[in-house]
C-alpha cells in the first residue's frame, strides 16, 4: 500500500480511538471490543500480520489478568476485615499515618496486586472511614497519582507497563519483568513517598457530620471473571494497536526531542496513557526518549478521571464527580509535571 495511504489510514484510526470513547457512550461502555476492531484494522492497513504477532498479543495480556482475579478472589474474602483493619489502626497511630500508609503502602504494592485491586482496596478504606467528602477526595486523588506510578514498576502491574515492556522486549533493549524498576524506579519510587506526605497537610479535621464517599455494593465472583476478560482483551488490544502504529512512530514520534515528548504526553489527562503508549513507545526511541515518554504519561494520568484505570474505579464506585476531581487533581498533577520538568532539565 502506499506509504501516504497507510499514513492517513493510520491516522484516521489514532482520531477515531482518541475521539470516538468520548462521543459515544456505547462505545465507552465497549471500549475494549471497540480497541479490538482498531487494532485489527491498525495491523491491516500497516500490513505487519504475522504469527508471531497473534502469538504474542495472545500470550502477553495472560499475566496481568491472572494477577487481577487471583487478587479479585482473594480480595472478596478479606474485604469485610478491611474497614476494620483501616480504624483500629487509625485509632491507635492516628489518620496522618493511616493516609501516609495507604498512599504509599498502595502505590508501592500495586505493582505486584495490580493497579485494579489496589483501587479497589482504595475504595473499600475510603468508604468506611466515613470523614468528610472534600478530605476523602483529595486523599483519592493523592492515592490514584501514587497507585498509577507505582505499577509501572512490573509489567502485572497495568497495561501501560504490560504493553512497554512487550513493545521493548526485543532488540536492542530486552525488556525483561525488572525493566521498569531499573529505568523508572529510582525517581517513582521516591514521588510516591513525597505523595504520601502531601495528605499530613490537611488532616487537620477527621470524623465529622455531613456528605462522606460511599462505595456502590460489593464485587460477586462473576462480576471478576467479566473484568478479568475485559483485562486481557483490553491489554490483547493494545498490542494490536502498538503494533499496527509502528510505521507513523518511526516516522514522526522517534524524531521529537524527549522533552518535548514529555509535555505532548500530558494528553493522558483525558485519554486512557495505556493507549497512547502503545501508539508511541518503540525501540527505535533512545532510552532517554523512552523515560520522559513515560514519565510524561504517568504523571498527566492522574489528573482527570479517563486518565487511568484507579482514577476510573475509585471514581465510579465512590460516585466522584469530575468537576470534583479536576479541582483538586489538575493542580497537584501539573505542580508534579513541572517539578519534574525541572528535575530532567538539571540531570
Amino acid at each position: 500500500m502506499n506509504e501516504s495511504l497507510v499514513t492517513g489510514g493510520l491516522v484516521a484510526i489514532i482520531g477515531l480511538v482518541l475521539v470516538l470513547p468520548f462521543l459515544s457512550k456505547r462505545i465507552e461502555k465497549q471500549l475494549e471490543a471497540f480497541l479490538f476492531i482498531m487494532g485489527c484494522l491498525a495491523v491491516t492497513i500497516s500490513g505487519l500480520w504475522s504469527w508471531h504477532l497473534v502469538k504474542e498479543a495472545l500470550v502477553d495480556p495472560i499475566k496481568i489478568t491472572l494477577a487481577v482475579l487471583f487478587a479479585g478472589v482473594i480480595f472478596k474474602f478479606i474485604r469485610p476485615k478491611i474497614g476494620k483493619w483501616a480504624h483500629a489502626f487509625a485509632r491507635k497511630f492516628g489518620y496522618s499515618t493511616l493516609f501516609f500508609i495507604i498512599v504509599v503502602g498502595l502505590g508501592l504494592s500495586s505493582s505486584v496486586i495490580t493497579a485494579i485491586i489496589a483501587a479497589l482496596i482504595l475504595a473499600e478504606v475510603v468508604s468506611v472511614l466515613k470523614l468528610p467528602r472534600a478530605l476523602e477526595v483529595r486523599l483519592v486523588i493523592i492515592a490514584c497519582f501514587s497507585i498509577g506510578l507505582g505499577a509501572v514498576l512490573t509489567p502485572i502491574g497495568e497495561p501501560l507497563s504490560t504493553i512497554a515492556v512487550s513493545k521493548l522486549r526485543g532488540e536492542p533493549y530486552h525488556a525483561d519483568f525488572f525493566f521498569l524498576l531499573k529505568l523508572l524506579g529510582k525517581w517513582i519510587i521516591p514521588l510516591v513517598v513525597l505523595l504520601g506526605i502531601i495528605p499530613l497537610f490537611f488532616t487537620h479535621k477527621h470524623e465529622g457530620k455531613g456528605p462522606t464517599l460511599t462505595e456502590d455494593k460489593p464485587e460477586e465472583i462473576k462480576d471478576m471473571f467479566i473484568r478479568a476478560g475485559k483485562v486481557y482483551l483490553f491489554v490483547l488490544a493494545l498490542v494490536f494497536l502498538g503494533t499496527g502504529f509502528t510505521p507513523v512512530v518511526d516516522k514522526y514520534l522517534v524524531h521529537i526531542p524527549s522533552l518535548a515528548l514529555y509535555w505532548v504526553n500530558i494528553t493522558s489527562a483525558i485519554l486512557d496513557n495505556a493507549t497512547l503508549t502503545a501508539a508511541e513507545i518503540s525501540p527505535a526511541m533512545p532510552i532517554d526518549t523512552i523515560k520522559d515518554a513515560l514519565a510524561g504519561l504517568l504523571i498527566a494520568g492522574g489528573m482527570l478521571i479517563p486518565g487511568n484505570i484507579p482514577n476510573i474505579i475509585c471514581a465510579s464506585k465512590l460516585s466522584i464527580k469530575s468537576k470534583e476531581w479536576a479541582t483538586f487533581g489538575v493542580p497537584l498533577g501539573m505542580v508534579i509535571m513541572v517539578g519534574f520538568f525541572i528535575f530532567l532539565l538539571l540531570t
